[in-house]
Parts: C-alpha cells; sequence; structure tokens
C-alpha cells in the first residue's frame, strides 16, 4: 500500500522557500504561520492548499492546532522553519524569561506540543557564537530535553548546488532514536577555490531574457531602476570581483571613507570599529553568487552588464522558479528572496529525511541527544567557536533526560 505523503508543518514561513522545496520533494505542507503581511501574500499566492495563519506565533493554541488538524504524536512528520535570532540573553536573567528570545521559545513550545517525528530548523551562522554560544547552547538542551537526536552543522549552500556562496546553520533532529548525518555535498570547496563542476552564477542566470520592463518576455520582475551619474559612473569602473574600495576616492561613497577611517579620525579600537563597507560588487560569471540578502538590487553589479541584479535575478540565484510572483513594494519583495531559505536546498535535506524515514527505531525513546556538531571548515577556529564547541561538548554521547521547560 502507497504512504501518503510526509505531513509537515511550516513556523516563521516567510515567503515559502523552505515550504516549496518540502513540497517539491513529496511533502504535504498542512500549516504556515507568518506574521509579515507581505511575506504571507506571497506565501498563499504560490502555494496552494495550505492554510496560512497571519497571527503572532505567541497567540497560535497549538494544541487546537492539531486538533483541528487531526494531528497526534503519530502521524505529524515534520515541523520545519526556524525562528529569527531576536536577540540575547541578558546577564543574570533567566534565559527564558528574556523577551528577546521570545520566538526560540514559541518554537519549542511548538515542538512540545506538537511533537513532529522531526524538525529543520535554518538559521543565519551567527547563531554559533550569539550571546557567546548560550543561545545556541539552551536551543540544543531544550530539543535534546524534548527527546530528540540532533546534528548541529555550519552548512555550505554552494556545495549543495545552490549557486551562491550561502553559509547558513541547520539543526536537524527525530525523536525516532535515529541516527543520521547530514546530506554529503555535491560539490566540495575550499574558501575561494570552487571545482569547475560548481554551479554558478552563469548558470542561476542562463536563458533569461534582456532587462526590460516590468514584464519581460513572460518572466516578472526582470527590471532595474534608472540610476543617477554617479551610481553609473560607479558601476562602469568596477571590474569582476571588484568593490567599492578599489574605486577611485572621488567615487567612493562618503560613508565608505568615514568608516574606513573610523580607526584614526575617533581612536575606535579596530577589533571593534568593524571593516569597511564593500558596497557595491560586481559579480563573477564562474562563481557562486555572494550570499543574497535584502541588499542585493542595491549592491550587486551584473557580471557584464552596468547595472544592479534584478528582482528575478535574485529569486533565480536563490533558486526560486520563475513562475513564483512575489507581494509587496520591491523592498518587500527582495528582503522576502534574502530571508528565504533557497528551496533546493530545502528539497535536498525534505528528500535526505524521507530517505532516513519516519519509522521509529524500537519505539518512541524517552532520551534525546546530541550526535555531533560540525561549527566550520577551516582547520582553525575563532575563539568564539571555541567556546560555543566547548559549551556543546558536554551533550556529547550523555542524554539529557525529558524534563517539562515550561
Amino acid at each position: 500500500m502507497q504512504r501518503k505523503p510526509p505531513s509537515a508543518i511550516s513556523l516563521f514561513a516567510g515567503a515559502g522557500g523552505c515550504s516549496l522545496g518540502f513540497r517539491q520533494a513529496g511533502y504535504k505542507v498542512l500549516y504556515a504561520n507568518e506574521l509579515d503581511a507581505s511575506a504571507a501574500e506571497t506565501y498563499m499566492t504560490n502555494l496552494h492548499g495550505t492554510f496560512v495563519d497571519k497571527r503572532d506565533i505567541c497567540e497560535v493554541d497549538f494544541e487546537r492546532l492539531a486538533a483541528s488538524l487531526n494531528l497526534n504524536a503519530e502521524n505529524l512528520d515534520i515541523v520545519i522553519g526556524g525562528p529569527p535570532c531576536q536577540g540575547f540573553s541578558t546577564a543574570g536573567m533567566r534565559f527564558w524569561d528574556d523577551p528577546r528570545n521570545q520566538l526560540l521559545k514559541q518554537y519549542v513550545r511548538a515542538l512540545q506540543t506538537l511533537r513532529p517525528k522531526w524538525f529543520f530548523m535554518e538559521n543565519v551562522e551567527g547563531l554559533l557564537t550569539m550571546d557567546t554560544g548560550q543561545y545556541l547552547l539552551e536551543a540544543a538542551e531544550s530539543f535534546i530535553r524534548l527527546g530528540y537526536k540532533i546534528r548541529i552543522e555550519k552548512i555550505y549552500a554552494h556545495e549543495h548546488g545552490i549557486p551562491q556562496r550561502r553559509k547558513r546553520v541547520i539543526i536537524l533532529g527525530n525523536r525516532l532514536g535515529l541516527d543520521f548525518n547530514f546530506p554529503a555535498p555535491v560539490f566540495n570547496s575550499h574558501g575561494r577555490i570552487f571545482r569547475k563542476s560548481a554551479i554558478t552564477l552563469r548558470h542561476a542566470l542562463l536563458g533569461l531574457p534582456p532587462v526590460g520592463g516590468a514584464t519581460t518576455a513572460g518572466v516578472s520582475e526582470h527590471c532595474t531602476a534608472p540610476l543617477d551619474a554617479t551610481q553609473s559612473a560607479r558601476i562602469e569602473y568596477l571590474g569582476p570581483g571588484q568593490t567599492m574600495k578599489d574605486l577611485p576616492l572621488h567615487l567612493q561613497h562618503a560613508s565608505f571613507q568615514r568608516r574606513a577611517n573610523r580607526r584614526v579620525l575617533d581612536g575606535t579600537p579596530s577589533e571593534k570599529r568593524g571593516g569597511a563597507p564593500s558596497g557595491l560588487k560586481r559579480l563573477h560569471w564562474d562563481e557562486p553568487c555572494l550570499t543574497i540578502t535584502g541588499a542585493a538590487t542595491r549592491e550587486f553589479v551584473h557580471p557584464t552588464e552596468n547595472r544592479c541584479l534584478t528582482i528575478r535575478e535574485c529569486a533565480r540565484i536563490q533558486t526560486f522558479p520563475d513562475d513564483f510572483v512575489f507581494a509587496g513594494s520591491q523592498s518587500d519583495k527582495i528582503r522576502q528572496i534574502g530571508n528565504a531559505i533557497p528551496p533546493l536546498l530545502a528539497k535536498r535535506f525534505a528528500e535526505h529525511i524521507a530517505h532516513i524515514g519516519f519509522s521509529p527505531l524500537g519505539g518512541y525513546p524517552r532520551e534525546g541527544g546530541l550526535l555531533g556538531f560540525s561549527l566550520s571548515k577551516a582547520e582553525g577556529q575563532s575563539p568564539a567557536l571555541r567556546q560555543t564547541a566547548r559549551l556543546l561538548s558536554q551533550f556529547l554521547n550523555t542524554p539529557t533526560p525529558q524534563l517539562q521547560l515550561f
């Protein structure tokens, strides 16, 4: 008898990149929660058949939700999506009482109530060192206490066929008692050394028509805003791989010069002032793109044309299909794209999880544990990463019994 499609619930669903990837892998996404109005509109426009709840997640009664969807601990296969990291636990304040950790608390509350067999949580790499590793430690301990066996890894999206150098942290766990690894990279890389077989910006943009109006040859959002004379001059000057620092002084943005010279001007120690902003960046055809962010359409310059990337090109780089329509203003659209989990990356993990399976190993164990973690590919690690590794190491091979968190 053919098994039903694996069932999923998406939290902090955004525009639906993660949901799309899991759908493409054969999952049925029953419910999505997203507070941002334009992102929720994008989700509803493209991913029909999923109920989109636009309430604040703090207002969601997960017990009532489970009852309405006829879900129980035996038939919800996975919760997908990760809470944005809003803050840092205040010294002296109990972690769970800090309002800036509210979204992680709500995510844990959802897992505690819904009891999915798996969860897939994606977040920015800053999660690894947030609050000197305490945030990640508390998250890991929470999942383990709920009975999940977890792995934590920083992954490099271009190694999984995504045409951009996007580094993200993924926490994957199951309460089935199953050991597992992450999907193996398809293309290995080292720094900026990429194998010739790697998926590059050229692959991502192949077949797009020339830039034109709002809709060009059936492709929407493939247009750019007019440039002023100064911006045009900056862009025309840049060669592949060059940034604002490569411009002559008269073309550099004033804010770039101020920040680049802050230590000289105000005595700010170099370790506290940060680097100079790179601003505009001319991309390479034959490398994966830089990480798509909400600033990509203002800062990322096409490899050969004297213009910035279009909304559609950024969506292509994030592996959204051309018929995926984004709602809201131009800034809403690029923010949704930059915040999204690339659908192709989500699909790879969805297929990998389905291959491992959804059946418990000898019944549902009551103990979770940390199966392993990988915080960086680099041989040398920063003091902050070493501190996080020390905190996490206490959980290796030492299951933590289930405890009531709230």
